[in-house]
């Protein structure tokens, strides 16, 4: 199975701005999510994974979805299914393969923190934290992403304000 990531708009089956019933519904090929109820910090959150690929559902505190976060399956597992952005699947291609990409269609990479790489405008949200056995770069960087989150246009705008 492919899941596309078209952001700032969908992950997989999950569009951005979608009730929790509709991402709900979207998600019901995959199983029964479980349900992260809200707290006083944090609203309620769909959680499970498809073929080992995890995945997070954030709605805001009015119940819509503002971000989807995918996550590689881990060491020693294996997925079927890729999650691709732009024909590159996220979890198996050169992270820098994926960010040259991007920087040739026109997007600010933000990569001072090279762990944690930020596409404002686009919102994506990339990562490359792991205390597992993975393929390192010579800066000891995993070769590849480790998770990848999708949000609205806005969702890192944050950083621009600082």
């Amino acid at each position: 199975m492919d899941l596309l990531l078209t952001p700032p708009t969908a992950a997989g089956p999950v569009h951005l701005g979608s009730t929790y019933e509709e991402a709900l519904a979207a998600l019901q090929p995959w199983g029964e999510p479980r349900v992260v109820v809200p707290t006083s910090r944090r609203a309620r959150r769909l959680m499970g994974d498809v073929d080992g690929v995890g995945y997070t559902v954030f709605h805001d505190a009015d119940d819509h979805v503002t971000a989807v976060e995918l996550w590689w399956p881990g060491e020693g597992r294996g997925s079927a299914t890729r999650v691709l952005l732009d024909e590159h699947d996220v979890f198996r291609d050169p992270a820098e393969t994926i960010l040259a990409g991007l920087t040739e269609r026109g997007c600010a990479v933000d990569a001072e923190d090279p762990e944690n790489v930020v596409v404002p405008g686009v919102s994506l949200g990339f990562t490359r934290q792991t205390s597992q056995e993975v393929p390192r770069g010579p800066h000891g960087l995993p070769v590849s992403f480790t998770s990848v989150l999708v949000a609205g246009k806005d969702y890192y705008d944050f950083r621009n304000a600082q």
